[in-house]
């Protein structure tokens, strides 16, 4: 049976192939305050605003290309079961070839109603409008975990966790909750690989490696060593 690799992802690998990471070192995103274009009031202010953002944000994800980091996560399945949780909305990972995703704050390419959750569809193109409305009759919106919205995927990707055999998180900062919270629920003695420029404030334990570096060449150095380690 293959061991099992658990990835966390977050703005800093997505940040590589272009994409602004959510909020800047200005505080703001793509200029805008993120309460504003990510937050149920922010919908309920200026639906219009909102809907123009995330139809920006498609545009730019769509022209954007997976990177070396995101290829490094798909080599190992080679040898590994890999499954990915991420905080990033774009689909950067299944374009790359990553078999097992799961997105924590949602997903880009889909829409959802205003008004019935449950009521989800893919996006075959980049732009939602008001005006647009699901089969009920109500607006739809993106299918976005706002701030201040629960996380309905949590539960899943922490039974994932508890289940790895390594667990790597990559261009995070560990800053955003729930999903910081994740690296405490590995299995004792699972190796941690942190990969990110900035190391993040995390009390020393056993079999914790940091790797202050990009994705791009932080994920591929990693995946070598535990390809070689599974093939060893």
């Amino acid at each position: 049976m293959k061991k099992k690799i658990v990835v966390l992802t977050g703005a800093g690998i997505s940040a590589e192939s272009g994409l602004a990471t959510f909020r800047g070192s200005d505080g703001l995103w793509e200029g805008h305050r993120v309460e504003d274009v990510a937050s149920p009031e922010g919908w309920a202010r200026n639906p219009e605003l909102v809907l123009e953002f995330y139809n920006q944000r498609r545009a730019a994800a769509r022209a954007a290309q997976p990177n070396a980091g995101h290829l490094a996560l798909v080599a190992l399945e080679q040898a590994y079961e890999v499954v990915i949780i991420t905080q990033n909305v774009d689909d950067l990972h299944e374009r790359a070839g990553s078999s097992r995703v799961i997105h924590l704050h949602g997903k880009l390419f889909e829409s959802r109603s205003t008004r019935h959750e449950n009521l989800v569809y893919p996006m075959t193109q980049d732009r939602i409008e008001l005006g647009d409305l699901c089969e009920q009759g109500h607006q739809l919106r993106p299918n976005i975990v706002w701030f201040g919205e629960a996380v309905p995927l949590m539960e899943r990707a922490m039974e994932e966790t508890a289940t790895a055999d390594v667990f790597m998180v990559v261009g995070t900062s560990l800053q955003v909750y729930p999903a910081a919270n994740l690296v405490h629920y590995t299995p004792t003695g699972c190796p941690t690989y942190i990969i990110d420029p900035n190391q993040p404030n995390l009390v020393a334990r056993p079999h914790l490696h940091f790797v202050r570096e990009p994705a791009t060449t932080g994920v591929p150095r990693v995946a070598a060593e535990l390809l070689g380690q599974a093939t060893a």
